[in-house]
């Protein structure tokens, strides 16, 4: 008679599965919970307790941790030893595990840690030559019509259980990690690079651009960047493509943690592409970083973002969502089209007229929408994608491949605080200047290097993206302002080298220039913008992005 082991934490659809094995002949042992539902259920089985004569202990912590168990499930078939070391014993193999294990990651605790189901199934997955083990419920049915069809599990089956088995106890393992690693950071505790035992230090990171990892402090190293990384993660989206339609493009969510994209709502249009998610991920960022910049300058309660290809091409703050959106519109329409919409407030349909009547959106990300305003923007914007998304997540780390190789490094965090910059010329910034600067200097901060950022009443009216040269990109964000920039304030995402970059800065018009400073001909820079009489801040801080 073959037999079959259940220990798990969910029980969706164990009675069935049960039922189903008991019908095919096959004997069932179970522990604790699941015993007890199976005796609730009326399903013959015995308890794990019955094979191994040595009662669970430690409150719970030991029942399936005993030769009688592991021994039934390890031993090699084809092994005329081990078959003698069952015999001695008085061991029945074990043909089948099924288990899952404790929701770690939804009440992270000491408590919450399995040893026993990961030990198990581990076992099984290691045995799966002989060994089929389930930890998916969604598996049961295929198992079930399998065993009722061949009378047993093929060897591909078992194969793919198998793997399936070792990414489960994997991503666990990974969760656990992340989360002891992240009470050490929050309780400054200091790890070696070597960490306990000779091993590394480890954490989680995401196989795209961003991740959340616990700040490790390793000796000699930087605090945040760990010795080791740990990188596990699950496919949980195939996309409409990636950059291109010839590439594929999927969506990962790192083990244990949940991403504000897992909570996203599609409720119309395309499926999303790999850039639709990049794209709408940098346009709900900026936007949440635009806002709280205009709560502490003061300039606005609304503010909208346009992205497209990454690089913000329309930001305003405004008294109202429609006139954040339609002077974030007017700063560059034609880079509009095809880009991503990103507001912070449910989309009505007030709202939804004005983004019907303006360029073709490919996303639209907003806080809601109303049923009115998905009716009028799916009536005239068929393809455009509403995403409905929750607050917006920061990121800790970027994580780059490189070939076979990665490249991480923390997060760009990119600082308002008036008090750390230096008005380095005569000219001094009034309050509404230094309300322009901070927004230039935020929204250069997330433009493509070199970048040059033009801003005016709330308005970002020029953007210079993405230059060899930072002259290039002063003369870009001039042409685009159109004379718009008049009386407002310019961003340099580095420093000038040369006086020539700000001299085509200067000709948009703009009375401030915000900058990190830094350069071996900051004086001569200085010196140029003291003849300009426009006034200039130095951030010491300087914000590349590639």
């Amino acid at each position: 008679m073959a037999r079959a082991l259940l220990s798990v934490y969910d029980k969706t659809g164990l009675k069935e599965f049960a039922e189903g094995l008991a019908r095919l002949g096959w004997e069932l042992v179970a522990s604790g919970g699941t015993a007890a539902s199976l005796e609730e259920w009326g399903v013959a089985h015995r308890s794990v307790e019955s094979v191994t004569g040595a009662p669970e202990m430690l409150s719970g912590r030991v029942k399936t941790l005993h030769p009688a168990i592991h021994g039934g499930i390890l031993a090699d078939r084809s092994n005329p030893e081990h078959l003698a070391d069952l015999s001695e014993r008085e061991i029945t193999p074990i043909d089948l595990v099924v288990c899952n294990l404790y929701p770690f990651s939804s009440d992270p605790s000491v408590e919450m840690i399995d040893i026993g189901g990961p030990a198990m199934v581990r076992a099984a997955a290691k045995n799966h030559a002989h060994v089929g083990v389930v930890v998916d419920p969604y598996d049961y049915a295929a198992v079930l019509e399998e065993l009722s069809s061949s009378g047993l599990l093929g060897e591909e089956t078992r194969r793919t259980l198998a793997a399936k088995a070792f990414k489960l106890t994997s991503e666990y393992d990974a969760a656990v990690a992340s989360w002891l690693e992240s009470l050490s950071s929050a309780s400054g505790a200091v790890a070696s690079a070597s960490g306990a035992g000779g091993q590394p230090g480890s954490a989680v990171a995401s196989a795209g651009g961003a991740g959340d990892l616990p700040a490790v402090v390793l000796t000699g190293e930087p605090a945040s960047l760990p010795a080791e990384l740990d990188i596990v993660a699950s496919r949980v989206d195939v996309l409409h493509y990636g950059e291109n339609p010839h590439q594929a493009g999927a969506r990962y969510r790192i083990s244990g943690k949940r991403s504000v994209w897992d909570r996203a709502r599609v409720l119309a249009g395309r499926g999303l592409s790999y850039l639709n998610l990049y794209d709408a991920d940098a346009a709900w960022s900026l936007l949440h970083e635009v806002r709280d910049m205009a709560s502490r300058y003061g300039s606005g309660s609304s503010a909208a973002v346009i992205v497209k290809h990454a690089n913000p091409c329309g930001v305003a703050v405004a008294s109202s969502p429609l006139e954040a959106y339609e002077l974030a519109l007017a700063a560059d329409p034609v880079s509009a089209f095809g880009g991503i919409v990103a507001l912070h407030v449910a989309v009505d349909l007030t709202l939804a007229e004005a983004l019907a009547k303006g360029p073709q959106a490919d996303v639209i990300v907003a806080s809601g929408f109303t049923e009115e305003a998905v009716a009028r923007l799916v009536a005239r914007r068929k393809a455009t994608r509403l995403v409905e998304l929750p607050e917006a997540e920061p990121a800790t780390v970027h994580l780059r491949s490189l070939g076979n190789a990665l490249l991480l490094q923390e997060a760009d965090r990119v600082s308002l605080e008036r008090e750390g910059w230096t008005v380095v010329t005569k000219a001094v910034p009034d309050e509404s200047l230094w309300r322009d600067m901070a927004l230039a200097w935020l929204v250069a901060a997330r433009t493509s290097s070199n970048a040059i950022v033009l801003a005016c009443e709330g308005q970002v009216v020029g953007v210079g993206a993405g230059q060899q040269n930072r002259v290039d990109a002063s003369r870009i964000a001039t042409a685009k302002a159109g004379g718009r920039a008049e009386g407002g304030a310019g961003a340099s995402d580095a420093f000038f080298p040369f006086r020539d970059g700000l001299d085509a800065l200067v000709e948009s018009g703009v009375r401030g220039v915000i900058q990190p400073g830094g350069s071996i001909r900051d004086a001569e820079v200085i010196a140029a913008a003291d003849e300009r009489a426009i006034a200039m801040v130095f951030t010491g801080e300087r914000h590349f992005r590639h």
